[in-house]
């Protein structure tokens, strides 16, 4: 039998945390949403001003990035590369730049997904929340 890390509340708290300076540093009005590596639940954030339509983009996001152990715009650049099949996949829906899964020690452990400003830039802040696990 083999273990694996986790995300611990203490762990969401810190990403979130990191994640929403990265957005107020920039004056970005985004949702913020993290998951588990089934991509359930563990953290939901609008920031004041955020599109009420990112509170649903951010969690479909992290579960995209969660339950296929990449990017999801990865899934996204495949769609647009006329792999539109991609779109009849169970389970996916948040197909855009913003999801980013996280992983320790070689184990992916859950994903932060991002809306509401640009896609890259819904990605840099994943990626910031993400970087305060280190």
């Amino acid at each position: 039998m083999q273990t694996k890390p986790f995300l611990t509340l203490a762990d969401v708290k810190k990403i979130a945390a990191a994640a929403e300076a990265e957005a107020v540093a920039n004056n970005w009005a985004v949702v913020i949403a993290i998951v588990d590596d089934g991509g359930h639940p563990l953290w939901l954030q609008r920031m004041d001003g955020a599109a009420p339509l990112s509170a649903h983009i951010a969690p479909a996001k992290a579960k995209t990035a969660a339950l296929g152990r990449r990017e999801s715009r990865i899934y996204e650049e495949m769609i647009n590369n006329g792999r539109v099949s991609f779109l009849s996949a169970p389970e996916v829906e948040g197909l855009l730049e913003g999801g980013v899964p996280i992983v320790v020690d070689g184990h992916y452990v859950g994903a932060v997904g991002v809306s509401g400003v640009k896609s890259a830039e819904d990605a840099q802040i994943a990626k910031a929340g993400i970087a305060a696990l280190n």
